[in-house]
């Protein structure tokens, strides 16, 4: 155990499930989220769960992870080390099974308490770090997890996660999972875990995850990325509204066949980049970027090398005289819905219609009517899952809450639109969409300042900017919008620095 990370056992502990599922379900009040159905994870095996935003594979993970009890079934944790979590077990003593059963999770919606240093939040979830010397042996587990899954990381154990970047808190939250511990990491749930990693880093996460399941552990992966789910993933579980459609090996599919087990109907679009507009740069002084009317542009590069920096240069530069009154020039898409994004006590409609409040406003109170208009056209035009626009937007799953963002962004009459990465945790299907929507917007003169992670995303835009070490190393337009070429320009610089 010098590398810091959980050592899982072998293959020769027998193919025992660590966790099964006998006709478990989750009802909340009327609202279905998940129908009576069977399932289980064995030593070894890496499962991934696909599905549309909504489709149950969260209440599923709640369910293994003991965040909730059954509505009816049981959910078991076999074996020694483990116990009965069935329906009536109270919750600390499902979750006492759960974490004797040796089953972690890394959530989408990242957990980090962003005021306590990277060492302490592993303190948080690992309660035999007390006594004298409990901060060596916290930064000892930390930096032998982070070392083994991301080689050259550079973050610091004692830095305040508040002050790392969006990937690097992803990276961290990643290496708690994994992390050596009293109890050794046998089954890692890893909710969309590369949706803020570039590349390059989470290709490092599935050497890793591959290592681990080779030596016996086991991983339930969810993403909407279906090159890393086919990368990664020994058998598929397809999830439909709240059911478990399909559940075969991995090679039994095919991209195609899997989309379409999905239930979305993806239109093609196509990864290459119109003619890029002509045109005076409307972004105006003192940016190291430029863009035009009608233009698409993406800024690429290894995470963490200047783009969000750069993005919130631009947006705050673009719209901060709203408070005078002046129609805001420029709308903004998080990424970080949690911290940037969301408005965790209002309504979905709320959320939808905040930037747009000032034009739905009758004598001097808001239109009800023209709000609930103004949300159900977005819900309908980019497919937000839900029948109750008036619930808490925190009721919808975390792909569906970056479609209200979405949403909200592009209900305004902004020019500029900028984007921090907004489709994290967004299903194949409304990616489609959502791309047709852009354009669309962009053929019309709307301009978008678009950061992404998804080399496929940056291939979309008319011209890209490349950073690396903070500012920009490479400007590439139409054809020469490659992925080769990204790559190439992302680390000159840095294999010289």
């Amino acid at each position: 155990m010098g590398d810091g990370t959980a050592r899982a056992p072998g293959a020769a502990s027998g193919r025992t499930p660590i966790v099964r599922l006998d006709g478990a379900g989750r009802a909340f009040g009327a609202v279905r989220a998940l129908h009576p159905l069977d399932f289980a994870v064995r030593p070894g095996e890496c499962v991934a769960l696909v599905g549309h935003n909504g489709a149950g594979k969260s209440t599923l993970v709640n369910l293994v992870n003991a965040v909730f009890a059954p509505s009816e079934g049981r959910v078991v944790y076999p074996g020694p080390e483990g116990g009965d979590g069935a329906e009536g077990s109270t919750g600390a003593r499902r979750v006492e099974a759960r974490r004797r059963a040796g089953i972690r999770a890394v959530h989408q919606e990242l957990s980090l308490a962003p005021n306590l240093t990277v060492l302490e939040n592993l303190r948080i979830a690992q309660r035999d770090l007390t006594g004298r010397g409990w901060r060596k042996r916290a930064a000892d587990r930390m930096r032998g997890a982070l070392d083994a899954i991301f080689p050259g990381h550079g973050i610091a154990t004692r830095a305040p996660v508040g002050d790392l970047t969006m990937a690097e808190r992803q990276m961290v939250e990643i290496a708690m999972g994994f992390a050596e511990g009293a109890e050794p990491a046998r089954l890692v749930i890893l909710d969309e875990p590369t949706s803020s990693l570039d590349a390059s880093i989470a290709a490092q996460l599935v050497a890793h995850v591959r290592a681990f399941c080779a030596a016996g552990g086991s991983v339930i992966f969810i993403s909407h990325m279906m090159a890393e789910v086919f990368a990664i993933a020994d058998r598929i579980a397809v999830m439909k509204d709240g059911r478990i459609t399909e559940d075969r090996p991995a090679r039994a599919f095919t991209q195609d066949s899997l989309v379409a087990a999905m239930g979305h109907v993806a239109t093609e679009v196509a990864a290459t980049a119109r003619v890029a507009p002509g045109g005076p740069d409307i972004l105006g002084p003192g940016h190291d970027l430029s863009a035009r009317a009608g233009e698409i542009v993406g800024l690429a590069g290894l995470a963490g090398h200047g783009q969000a920096a750069a993005l919130s240069r631009l947006y705050l530069s673009l719209a901060s005289d709203w408070g005078r009154g002046h129609a805001p020039r420029a709308v903004f898409v998080a990424g970080d819905r949690a911290r940037d994004g969301i408005f965790p006590l209002w309504s979905i409609r709320r959320n939808v219609s905040a930037a747009r409040l000032g034009g739905l406003v009758r004598r001097g109170m808001i239109d009800r009517g023209a709000e609930s208009a103004l949300a159900r056209d977005w819900q309908a035009r980019i497919g937000i899952r839900t029948g109750d626009l008036s619930a808490p937007i925190l009721s919808l799953s975390g792909g569906n809450q970056q479609k209200v963002l979405f949403a909200r962004a592009l209900a305004t009459g902004a020019p500029i639109v900028v984007m921090d990465d907004p489709m994290r945790g967004v299903d194949v299907g409304t990616k489609a969409q959502v791309y047709e929507i852009i354009r669309a917007e962009a053929e019309a003169g709307r301009t978008f300042v678009w950061y992404s992670t998804e080399t496929d995303e940056i291939r979309l835009c008319d011209r890209v900017f490349v950073y690396r070490n903070g500012r920009i190393g490479a400007e590439l337009a139409g054809d020469a919008i490659t992925e080769e070429a990204i790559v190439a320009n992302s680390f000159e610089m840095a294999a010289t620095a």
